[in-house]
């Protein structure tokens, strides 16, 4: 435990177990790469977002077992990571030596957790796992598993350890599939979107899929309850404690396609056309925020983030390499912010 624990924190932190200190002493910067989708070849931006940050050699050195973590939200193509982003990086990583999975713990589906349009909260098993397989199979998780040879990893059941916390925010722990702390590394592989309770969802956000429904329930409606009670803002204090808990070393962010307005399954779909990477989940979703017309102070989680101390605290911390900020952002769709409170009351409260 103590170990894996002590291994966690510092990757937690921004700290980028691969950057080189320069001279001074001081680490180098956080590199984060922004690429254009060409003749929609999202593969090869991918490809090219990942040479941009020193290859896929350089960014899983010394780290063997991976994990990618799309957003799976629920079973429509229309607000989840594109899987050829997923498949682009597992095979990368394949062709580095690497072993790969994918896991993910999906919101809602429905005919699962979801009847007559109304959202249930749930922690049975024998839901959550015909759910995540009707998920997984429907977007074509499950083909691009049998192709490369991967596993795919239900995160809401299964064997569950608890993670203890230096500094919790909505809880002095944290329970996660014991996958996640075997691996070398978690992939966090998100959509671009604007999120009603989170602002947006970036590589930080993402990881609210970690949180498993057998302890969480789906939906994670009791998560989002007992984080409430705690004082958390725009769900923050949920995303920062699971993004201290576990060992994110890369993100890519699928902008390819993009939600704005009341994302983060309502919104409207956006053609951004890009590809957005980097070794520290903090840095990328500060530039993606960016990318989206916000403002850092807009977003929740990033301003705890920076209250917690992880790094980086500004833009002058972050190398940005292909296209720049100014090149390619766009003014999205700010979504309608609702506290957790406030729907709570007729969201995801009645229990399946």
């Amino acid at each position: 435990g103590t170990a894996s624990t002590l291994a966690i924190g510092s990757a937690a932190f921004g700290l980028n177990p691969n950057s080189a200190e320069n001279i001074t002493g001081k680490p180098e910067k956080d590199i984060v790469s922004i690429v254009r989708v060409k003749d929609n070849n999202i593969s090869k931006a991918v490809e090219e977002a990942i040479d941009l940050l020193g290859g896929i050699k350089s960014v899983t050195r010394g780290q063997h077992r991976i994990m990618l973590k799309p957003n799976l939200t629920g079973d429509s193509p229309v607000f989840t990571t594109k899987p050829i982003v997923v498949k682009t990086l597992a095979q990368l990583m394949q062709k580095a030596g690497k072993e790969v999975m994918i896991g993910e713990g999906s919101a809602a589906a429905s005919s699962f957790n979801v009847i007559n349009n109304e959202i249930f909260r749930t922690k049975k098993r024998e839901i959550l796992d015909r759910m995540q397989q009707h998920v997984f199979d429907t977007l074509g998780y499950s083909e691009i598993a049998k192709s490369l040879n991967i596993p795919l990893i239900n995160l809401h059941s299964g064997e569950i350890v608890e993670v203890p916390l230096k500094n919790g925010y909505a809880a002095k722990s944290v329970k996660i599939h014991k996958s996640l702390t075997e691996i070398d590394l978690l992939c966090s592989v998100p959509m671009m979107k604007t999120h009603t309770l989170a602002t947006v969802t970036l590589a930080m956000k993402n990881l609210i899929g970690l949180y498993p429904g057998t302890e969480y329930y789906a939906v994670r409606s009791w998560l989002h309850d007992m984080a409430s009670e705690a004082g958390s803002s725009g769900i923050a204090y949920e995303v920062i404690d699971m993004n201290n808990a576990v060992k994110t070393g890369l993100s890519v962010i699928d902008a390819s396609t993009a939600m704005e307005g009341n994302g983060p399954s309502d919104g409207t779909l956006v053609d951004m056309g890009l590809i957005i990477a980097g070794t520290c989940p903090l840095a990328a979703d500060m530039v993606g925020a960016a990318l989206m017309g916000f403002e850092i102070n807009e977003i929740p989680a990033i301003v705890l983030a920076h209250k917690s101390g992880m790094l980086p605290a500004g833009f002058d911390e972050i190398e940005i390499r292909g296209l720049k900020i100014d090149q390619c952002k766009r003014q999205f769709v700010k979504p309608d912010i609702y506290d957790w409170k406030a729907i709570n009351k007729f969201w995801g409260v009645k229990e399946l």
